[in-house]
């Protein structure tokens, strides 16, 4: 299964995987399930931290060298993505939330996350 983890996930699994849900640790470790990481994610950390946002408290670069050493698939944004955003309900604001759920429904691939308003979505997204 390919499992698309959300920057709050892909931030503690690359700095405090302790704080990882067992559930999404035993996903992520399970060698059969392919792990990416969005573009979004990484430019998602990249303005927050820039800006000072505590929860968000990371190197854009390191972070992403660190997924990429640890395995992790990179998932580039597309402008089929965009235009897949374009159609979404007005669930969630956040725009960077919004990419993710564009690329789990345009890639097929499985979202996995905590945020209880990105799960109202419908498709292929797990909250964990």
């Amino acid at each position: 299964m390919k499992l698309l983890l959300d920057t709050h996930y892909l931030l503690w699994a690359a700095n405090e995987p302790a704080r990882l849900p067992k559930a999404v640790r035993d996903l992520v470790d399970d060698r059969k399930n392919e792990v990416l990481f969005s573009a979004a994610s990484i430019w998602e950390v990249a303005i927050k931290n820039s800006r000072g946002k505590q929860d968000f408290r990371a190197d854009a670069s390191v972070l992403r060298r660190a997924l990429l050493d640890t395995g992790y698939t990179e998932l580039p944004i597309t402008s089929e993505h965009a235009v897949t955003s374009e159609h979404l309900p007005p669930i969630h604001k956040d725009p960077f939330d919004r990419m993710l759920v564009a690329q789990a429904e345009y890639e097929g691939v499985t979202l996995l996350t905590n945020d209880r308003k990105l799960a109202e979505y419908p498709g292929p997204i797990r909250r964990v």
